[in-house]
């Protein structure tokens, strides 16, 4: 499809997106019609087979509706694509993508959904192509250095500005290096986007039009994961882009993951639990790979495979320790004010201190950052980080 049909074909998978969505719901009523008509525990009357065979036809016919109405619905979405002159995305839509594939992406892949996020390297929010012309075209200058950008859950490249500033343009201005943003589909399992990433960094360099002298990278909450993962199997498979690697700062990643995701997963545990309300445990399950791995911060394959992702257990992922041979650092953020009295649950919101700051209870988990190399900031919420003038200030201060 050409570009300019880019908008068009976001509002058919956005359709189709409705349609599963309106499906799904349906299937929800017909599930709690029958629990109400057919209440656990207690045997069922002729009448209440009846009226549940009924409705079953019902809700048969309101589905094939849903279905008919999706298929007329693409249809002329598909002659919008073809016709229309925009040339860029729309800002918003990329934005509202961004969320829909942190929070259902995988099922956007598997469908094959036009709203699914292919894994690209990104300047301005434009693809960068492996080439050696089209990143000299794409960069006035191109440097040895590489400062390579990974945003975090729900997001996309564009959104490391915040507030007229962002900081891989400006760190990159320090550094004399050369800024590049990943883009990639955060409802992924971490691990896979980590092995994709992994592979696209060892093209980026074979393709770079100068030599590369060094990568550096700033990681944005999930992202952390995503480049410890990709390091992980870039380590694994010995790829030359690993050598090259300098200095990392995580910012509020979750390495051992966010209290969110669990308190979701024990929701969960209760809905299904309870026979009246097992119907909308399914809601719950609809939550994306990338999702469920935030609980604990899973970042390989081993972490889930061949097992229930929605299933309550315990802390099982496997360690994976920090690469001796880069310099890293840590930042974790406090939506508060400093106080005097420790305090354990301090968190930006979303992260606690001690998960973003790699701290374990287990010393075999602990990633054991060099604690010149970690800083607390407070009064800032987890999405700040990224506009934050401090953070910025300490990060120019560690490259430097």
């Amino acid at each position: 499809m050409a570009n300019n049909s880019k908008e068009g074909s976001d509002l058919q998978g956005l359709a189709t997106l409705l349609t599963d969505a309106s499906l799904g719901i349906t299937d929800l009523v017909e599930a709690m019609h029958k629990r109400i008509v057919n209440p656990p525990f207690i045997p069922s009357t002729p009448i209440q087979h009846l009226i549940t065979n009924v409705a079953g036809v019902a809700y048969k016919n309101i589905k094939r509706g849903i279905r008919m109405a999706g298929k007329g619905l693409d249809k002329g979405l598909g002659v919008v694509a073809h016709v229309s002159g925009d040339n860029k995305r729309n800002n918003k839509i990329e934005i509202v993508r961004a969320v829909l594939n942190g929070l259902v992406g995988d099922y956007l892949e598997e469908k094959e959904n036009p709203l699914a996020i292919e894994m690209e390297f990104r300047f301005k929010g434009e693809n960068i192509q492996f080439n050696s012309k089209q990143i000299s075209e794409t960069y006035p200058k191109v440097s040895g250095k590489i400062l390579v950008m990974v945003h975090g859950s729900c997001m996309n490249d564009t959104q490391w500005t915040q507030n007229n500033h962002n900081h891989g343009i400006k760190l990159a201005e320090e550094l004399h290096a050369t800024p590049v943003f990943l883009y990639y589909n955060t409802g992924l399992h971490i691990s896979t986007n980590g092995q994709k990433f992994n592979e696209s960094l060892e093209d980026l360099i074979k393709n770079w039009p100068v030599p590369v002298q060094e990568i550096n990278m700033v990681a944005h909450s999930m992202g952390g994961l995503v480049l410890r993962s990709a390091i992980h199997y870039g380590f694994q498979k010995k790829m030359k882009w690993t050598k090259q690697l300098a200095k990392i700062i995580f910012l509020g990643t979750p390495h051992h993951g966010a209290p969110m995701e669990r308190i979701g997963h024990y929701v969960d545990g209760i809905l299904e639990f309870i026979p009246y309300t097992k119907p909308f445990a399914r809601l719950g399950k609809m939550r994306s790979a990338g999702v469920t791995d935030l609980r604990y911060g899973a970042i390989v394959d081993e972490d889930w495979d061949s097992k229930d992702r929605f299933e309550i257990t315990g802390d099982q992922r496997q360690h994976s320790a920090l690469p001796q041979w880069v310099d890293c650092y840590a930042i974790a953020a406090v939506n508060g004010k400093k106080k005097t009295k420790k305090n354990n649950n301090m968190s930006d919101g979303l992260v606690y201190v001690k998960s973003a700051l790699g701290q374990h209870k287990n010393p075999v988990k602990d990633l054991n950052f060099n604690s010149a190399n970690t800083q607390v900031i407070y009064n800032c919420s987890h999405r700040e980080l990224l506009s934050n003038p401090e953070v910025f200030t300490i990060m120019k201060n560690w490259w430097s």
